[in-house]
């Protein structure tokens, strides 16, 4: 599939040969969705915790004699029907990422790069480089009517990394990071040449 290159003075600059077994699949659906969701559960943090029955402050001291009283039996202060007691089975500190197969993960892949070019929302740049100004950059992006991109590049330009991190919408990634949420996240997907050739090796 053949896809015209532009740069980020929204000229072009020749055309570039895209894999069709990369850019070109039918989307699945379910397979974004899996993606996502494996992603999403990777990224948490699974720091809750409450204090149980053990762990809440407070006496140990049985709180009055087991019969007589009227009242019903009671052992500890603690228990959790008292409002400073523990809390029963609360959530503890765990790991909430479980193993996807990588043949999965692969084709979730391809199918957020195939969705994007059907979406007609997949630019080829030439590359992505800039001097830092962040002033400039958002010029040229404005030009190009970009205000949510991601842009992914096989070796990131430290200049461009630097100039658009004040850019609310716009973030980079290198080929290597190119993941299913991030694409999926933003409007436009910019691709180098540079990035089309690593995502090639990548997904061979």
């Amino acid at each position: 599939m053949q896809v015209e290159i532009r740069t980020l003075d929204n000229a072009a600059s020749g055309t570039i040969e895209l894999p069709d077994a990369i850019f070109a699949a039918a989307p699945r659906l379910d397979i974004l969705a899996r993606v996502v969701h494996w992603q999403q559960a990777k990224r948490r943090a699974g720091t809750h915790k409450t204090k149980g029955m053990g762990e809440v402050q407070g006496t140990t001291k049985k709180p009055y004699k087991q019969k007589g009283t009227g009242n019903a039996r009671q052992g500890s202060l603690r228990a959790p029907q008292f409002r400073t007691g523990g809390v029963v089975h609360g959530p503890v500190p765990r790991d909430h990422g479980y193993d996807l197969p990588k043949k999965v993960r692969r084709l979730g892949l391809i199918s957020a790069l195939s969705q994007k070019q059907v979406d007609g929302k997949l630019v080829v740049l030439d590359s992505a480089t800039a001097d830092g100004r962040t002033r400039e950059l958002a010029r040229r992006l404005r030009t190009l009517g970009w205000s949510s991109a991601l842009v992914i590049d096989a070796a990131v330009d430290q200049g461009f990394l630097r100039a658009s991190r004040n850019i609310v919408g716009i973030d980079v990634l290198p080929t290597v990071g190119a993941n299913v949420y991030d694409i999926l996240a933003h409007d436009v997907l910019a691709v180098t040449a540079a990035a089309v050739a690593g995502l090639k090796e990548r997904l061979a």
